[in-house]
């Protein structure tokens, strides 16, 4: 499974363009940043390489939004997420089966596709190509986790003190680069007296607030939805442990 999952690192980093990453060089591929040469024929492979199927949810998500979006084209997507997953809530579930039937379907295909790819490859090409491909496949990970969160409507992570006045002043400075723009923004933030500074700690406990209720709403509809790996663990701190622990 290890080498399984280094060969879909390389490929989904690669994607439809991998053929073109190098241009003229031969038989031979090369991979960006990297020592690490393929076959050409291997390369035609890399275009038809498949997508991780979406989840039964996702799936209805991805049809509904769009249709949603053209009726309240003022909406915010927060707003028509909240939407969808009420939808999904009373689907009934013979269809709700539907999606759920489709995401098995489309798996199937996708994990015998990945084996038949596999079986294209020599063990000496999976070793060469694991080294670099953990790194890329952390990557895409991430990005595609952010992406389906963004999908979902997670609420955006609350700013410090010092972000909100780097947003604010940023634009205002009148240096040409931006690396010259953030060290003079930066000067200004540490030249700040401390009851300046203290408008935008107020302002970052407000943000803080708002992060708070708007994670509380968005969990409860994930939980609603079956999406539970997508809610923080909560952990009693020590003063409630101590209470607790006395009570018993």
């Amino acid at each position: 499974m290890a080498l399984l999952r280094g060969v879909w690192g390389v490929l989904s980093a690669l994607g439809k363009t991998g053929a073109d990453l190098c241009a003229g060089c031969g038989s031979r591929l090369r991979f960006p940043l990297s020592f690490v040469c393929l076959p050409r024929w291997f390369s035609s492979t890399l275009g038809r390489y498949p997508k991780k199927p979406l989840s039964s949810y996702l799936r209805f998500s991805t049809e509904q939004l769009p249709m949603l979006k053209a009726q309240n084209p003022d909406a915010k997507n927060s707003e028509l997420i909240k939407k969808i997953a009420q939808i999904w809530r009373e689907l009934p579930d013979s269809e709700k089966k539907l999606y759920e039937d489709a995401y098995r379907a489309d798996w199937e295909a996708y994990k015998e596709e990945i084996n038949r790819i596999q079986e294209q490859l020599t063990p000496n090409q999976i070793l060469t190509m694991e080294k670099e491909v953990m790194q890329r496949r952390l990557k895409k990970k991430a990005l595609m986790k952010k992406r389906e969160l963004s999908m979902l409507g997670k609420p955006k992570r609350p700013r410090s003190a010092y972000n909100i006045f780097i947003a604010e002043r940023f634009q205002e400075a009148k240096d040409e680069s931006s690396q010259a723009k953030l060290k003079t923004v930066n000067e200004n933030w540490k030249n700040l007296s401390s009851s300046q500074k203290q408008i935008y700690i107020q302002l970052a406990k407000d943000d803080k607030i708002r992060y708070d209720n708007e994670m509380k709403s968005w969990e409860a509809q994930m939980i609603e939805v079956g999406r539970n790996d997508l809610v923080r663990r909560t952990v009693p701190n020590k003063k409630n442990r101590t209470k607790d622990d006395s009570a018993q």
